[in-house]
């Protein structure tokens, strides 16, 4: 253990003890949200990302030790142990070391080498490969090994067998095999041919290459996708020749010898009928997970930003699903998110019932003083978009609207939570609520989709689903923490995501709620059935009650530290009775020497200290309020009005490793390309923008045939 947390604390460059509390913190059942918001005394001040990628980077140096304790104990078994691999296993530090050194010693199905130890032909190799013996001892020991009840007839069919055998334990060779591998890393080129003779999305990838070491991450799960989908043949493109000499002159101890030739052409077959192909597969898989990691982290992080938007609150909406055939479906919602209308309009082909379908959203924004429309942007969106343009300019109401993401709503509103939310309607009217809620809050709506559905990753689909998974899961319960909820309004949905609740305990909280009217102290949760008092602790800070019996209820002030908010308030003279009543008076402190002496008679550390005052200033804030609202839209453009050099205001949608899609009001997003991003060199396009951002971009370029757009945002 001492070893992984001597290897944590050079690779994030923080404190030993910082490493040390957090892993016991961890190992003691704490959330990483908890631990970041509640223990930054004992780790430093760590953000929650930071304490993600370290409890993620010990999951795997526990698991490196548990496998290397595993091989060890199975050499062992074996009688094969020795001081060498030993050592070798001490100095591995990934797994695909392990299993390098693992490699000879692992039940192998039958092969060509070990057919020829069947036959008695060992010694042979051995001789060989020591590379001492005289052409007389290779004679005579051939000779003495001809079996021919053993099918070994000849001196060639002897020395055939060690060959075979030698090649083998090459190929086992454990620092062989990382030579190769460095070697392709260094040295190897991706080269990309077109298998099909048409126009696809891989056509700038019909005749490319690029160095390992040097292409994108991006540009790597496209090829994948391409050679999988039948569009591309891709190979690794190595130097043979160069690479056998490195490993002939690793193997061959005494060129010239009796045995040399012997030995090089095992090196050869080692190479070509061994080594090779499943060191390219290995090389394969692992710049694949390099460049999946990457594209998990841009995921994650547009996934971060989209739920983090800030919600638009105190409006009625106009939730609009699109559609062409079946009808466009409509939703009210009030300001708290209840539905209060629903409906189906045909104003696109092939019905087009445009007056009539008018006549219908007018009376709805009539009738219940709808204050925005919010228009899905899937199938049918652009005809939706110019219909709800043209009718707000027929309406006397001040009324916007906005293209908001649609992705998962079709999950969402066919899932059994959906169903369950609303038994009434059927799964489209459900689509349609679901737009609407996601401009009111989108991260209330949002959690209710897997997030992998949500769609603001690349190639999310090609990478391996599992990591993916944990790392959004991650990702969400971040925000929502960051965020806290409302304990009595919250749905199940939300409320699993709180530190320290599970799905279980997130519908007894809501049930005891149903039973029990609402709740009006965080206390009352420790009533809720399988809700400890660890998981109080967990979650209780991250709750909030708005009218409940103790305003500190509707901070992020945890429960342990009330006394302490106290305390302090007594010490100012404000009373306690005040502070139970919301009323909160937080003196200015600007010298660190009084922070220390409060912070000492109140027995918390600075950080804790800090957070509490901050949180009194703003009792009840949504970090979110502070952030830039989203665009509103009034009128509408066409791709065809855009014009070289015209200056727009827009919404990034989308982040990647080469730049960000954005939104500027004509259907289809424009690319701002990494290389347009700033006037300086941008190294990763999130150091820039999120998702969400409004930004201004320049059009540099127009392919109306194509439907592309081309963005900068150089000044």
């Amino acid at each position: 253990m001492s070893g992984i947390i001597e290897q944590l604390t050079e690779e994030f460059q923080i404190r030993k003890i910082q490493v040390e509390n957090t892993i016991g913190l961890i190992d003691e059942g704490n959330t990483i949200p908890f631990i970041a918001r509640y223990r930054k005394e004992m780790t430093g001040e760590l953000n929650d990302q930071l304490l993600r990628e370290l409890y993620e980077r010990l999951v795997y140096l526990r698991n490196l030790e548990e496998r290397k304790n595993d091989v060890r104990r199975l050499i062992d078994e074996q009688g094969m142990l020795s001081d060498e691999v030993v050592a070798a296993l001490e100095k591995a530090v990934t797994l695909q070391e392990v299993e390098d050194i693992y490699r000879p010693y692992k039940p192998k199905r039958r092969t060509r080498a070990s057919i020829a130890r069947e036959k008695g032909l060992e010694p042979m190799a051995e001789l060989l490969f020591g590379q001492n013996a005289s052409g007389n001892d290779i004679d005579k020991t051939a000779a003495s090994l001809i079996n021919m009840e053993k099918g070994v007839n000849t001196e060639e069919d002897v020395l055939s067998g060690a060959m075979d055998i030698m090649a083998e334990w090459v190929s086992d060779n454990a620092s062989y095999r990382k030579l190769m591998r460095n070697i392709i890393y260094r040295d190897g080129i991706i080269v990309t041919k077109a298998r099909k003779d048409e126009d696809s999305v891989y056509s700038m990838y019909y005749d490319f290459k690029e160095p390992v070491k040097k292409i994108a991450s991006h540009r790597i799960l496209a090829v994948l996708r391409g050679e999988r989908e039948e569009f591309l043949d891709v190979i690794l493109d190595v130097q043979h020749e160069k690479i056998k000499r490195r490993l002939k002159l690793k193997v061959i101890k005494r060129e010239g010898s009796p045995s040399a030739a012997y030995v090089e052409k095992s090196v050869e077959d080692a190479y070509e009928r061994l080594i090779l192909p499943s060191v390219d597969n290995e090389v394969r898989n692992e710049i694949k997970e390099k460049a999946t990691g990457q594209a998990i982290k841009v995921f994650a992080e547009n996934l971060r930003s989209l739920l983090l938007q800030p919600p638009v609150r105190g409006k009625v909406v106009l939730g609009f699903d699109p559609a062409y055939r079946t009808g466009c479906k409509l939703a009210v919602v009030d300001e708290t998110g209840k539905v209060l209308d629903t409906g189906v309009i045909y104003p696109t082909p092939p019905q087009s019932k445009v007056e009539q379908a008018k006549k219908a959203v007018k009376d709805l924004i009539n009738k219940y003083k709808i204050d925005i429309v919010s228009i899905g942007n899937g199938t049918a969106s652009r005809e939706a978009e110019i219909f709800i343009a043209e009718l707000i300019k027929e309406t006397d109401r001040e009324v916007l609207y906005m293209v908001v993401s649609e992705s998962g709503a079709s999950v969402y509103s066919a899932s059994k939570l959906a169903a369950e939310e609303f038994p009434e309607y059927d799964v489209a009217l459900r689509s349609a609520v679901s737009i609407a809620r996601r401009l009111q809050d989108p991260l209330a709506e949002l959690v209710k989709i897997d997030p992998k559905a949500i769609g603001v990753g690349q190639y999310q689909h090609d990478m391996n689903q599992k990591p993916l998974g944990e790392a959004l899961q991650g990702i969400v319960e971040d925000c929502v923490n960051s965020v806290g909820v409302d304990l009595n309004t919250a749905s199940p949905s939300l409320l699993q995501y709180i530190s320290g609740i599970s799905q279980a305990v997130a519908k007894n909280i809501v049930e005891f709620r149903e039973a029990n009217g609402k709740f009006k102290d965080r206390k009352q949760l420790l009533k809720v059935k399988k809700l400890g008092p660890k998981a109080f602790e967990q979650c209780a800070g991250f709750l909030r009650i708005t009218d409940g019996n103790n305003a500190l209820d509707n901070t992020s002030v945890h429960p342990e530290s009330y006394g302490a908010v106290i305390k302090l308030t007594d010490i100012w003279g404000n009373g306690s009775d005040k502070v139970k009543n919301g009323i909160f008076h937080v003196k200015e402190i600007t010298d660190d020497r009084e922070l220390n002496k409060i912070a000492g008679q109140l027995n918390l550390g600075i950080p804790t200290l800090k957070d509490i005052l901050s949180e009194l200033k703003k009792p009840g804030r949504d970090p979110r309020d502070e952030l830039p609202k989203p665009m509103l839209l009034k009128d509408i453009m066409d791709i065809k009005d855009l014009k070289r050099d015209m200056v727009l205001k827009g919404t990034v949608r989308n982040v990647a490793d080469f730049g960000a899609f954005v939104d500027v009001g004509v259907h289809h997003d424009g690319l701002v390309h990494i290389s347009e991003m700033s006037d300086s060199f941008v190294k990763n396009p999130m150091d820039i923008v999120s998702v969400g951002d409004i930004i201004n971009v320049r059009v540099i370029d127009v392919d109306l045939k194509r439907k592309r757009i081309c963005l900068s945002m150089k000044t």
